[in-house]
């Protein structure tokens, strides 16, 4: 029984790749890192790179086990209601904590999400997604999720500037909120690390090490010298300190992240291939071609698609005015 216990608690995180000085640039993959940091529970991590625009990602996995980012409210959630790791059972009641944690999740989501791709000049979103695929893919793709991210945050041509005002709006009260509820304690709730630390501390040092020293948000943010406290002293206990610990990447070929695209980490020359090891480079080299033919067909489909309305030509013309990048 211990064997099996000891077996399902190595868990592996699956997530986009570091850059900027962070062990994943990933929006959505950093609170996660931060979560499994905080819950002390050993974990390797991995890194996908030629899956760039999934949903999927980020994504934990043991053995036969997997929860996905796209499924039941994501990663985090997940681990919580199958019983892996839950840090909230003394907070999950708590109506400031419960209202805290939506408004981290929503006003602070969007607003990363608008500066990434709307708000900003698109460097940062192009080096953390799509630096790593041919050009005109990752153009074309970044193209395609610009326009995602509009409809989502219900952005057109008519309301933009209004909805741009909103968000930082709305992201100020959030960071006044968390600030005040903050104070000079380590974490939000009881002293101890939940998983609207894990969120908010994610939030942070992505604005504070992947966004420009131009954006709107990430002056909001500093601002609050309490949050920007905050968020470097838990950075060095929990993602410097344990850089070059058990989170460091290690090579795994039978887990499913190897299956899924390739692991892009620093490691020690590899001695000659075996014969095993050519095999899966030839098979990794047909689904990479196979992927970026797809996407490329794809995303040509859409942009055709969508060239038929009015409306969205316009937002696209309004794209290349605004967008800085390359």
């Amino acid at each position: 029984m211990e064997d099996g216990r000891a077996e399902r608690e190595r868990l592996t995180l699956v997530a986009r790749k570091p850059c900027f000085g962070l062990p994943t640039a990933c929006p959505k993959s950093l609170p996660v890192y931060i979560y499994l940091r905080f819950s002390k529970i050993p974990f390797s991590l991995e890194f996908n790179l030629i899956h760039p625009d999934s949903d999927q990602l980020p994504f934990v996995e043991s053995g036969d086990y997997v929860a996905y980012n796209n499924e039941k409210g994501g990663v985090i959630p997940n681990l919580k209601e199958d019983g892996i790791v839950d840090l909230d059972t003394e907070v999950s009641g708590v109506p400031e904590w419960v209202s805290i944690k939506a408004m981290v999740d929503s006003w602070l989501a969007d607003a990363v999400m608008y500066e990434l791709w709307v708000g900003c000049d698109g460097k940062s979103a192009q080096k953390i997604y799509y630096s790593d695929l041919p050009w005109p893919i990752g153009k074309l793709l970044y193209f395609k999720q610009v326009l995602v991210v509009k409809q989502l945050l219900g952005i057109t041509s008519d309301n933009a500037e209004r909805r741009e005002e909103e968000i930082y709006s709305r992201a100020a009260l959030a960071y006044g909120a968390l600030s005040s509820r903050l104070g000079e304690q380590s974490f939000f709730f009881d002293n101890r690390p939940t998983s609207l630390d894990a969120a908010f501390l994610g939030h942070v040092l992505f604005v504070l090490h992947a966004l420009p020293e131009t954006s709107v948000l990430r002056s909001k943010l500093l601002s609050h010298s309490n949050l920007v406290s905050y968020a470097e002293n838990l950075k060095v206990e929990y993602v410097d300190a344990n850089l070059s610990s058990s989170s460091v990447p290690q090579s795994d070929p039978s887990s499913s992240a190897s299956k899924r695209g390739p692991s892009h980490w620093s490691s020690k020359p590899r001695s000659k291939a075996k014969r095993e090891k050519t095999e899966e480079e030839k098979k990794f080299r047909r689904r990479a071609k196979y992927f970026l033919t797809t996407q490329l067909v794809a995303v040509l489909i859409f942009l055709s698609l969508l060239g038929g309305s009015t409306d969205t030509e316009v937002e696209l013309g309004d794209d290349d005015d605004g967008l800085n990048y390359d």
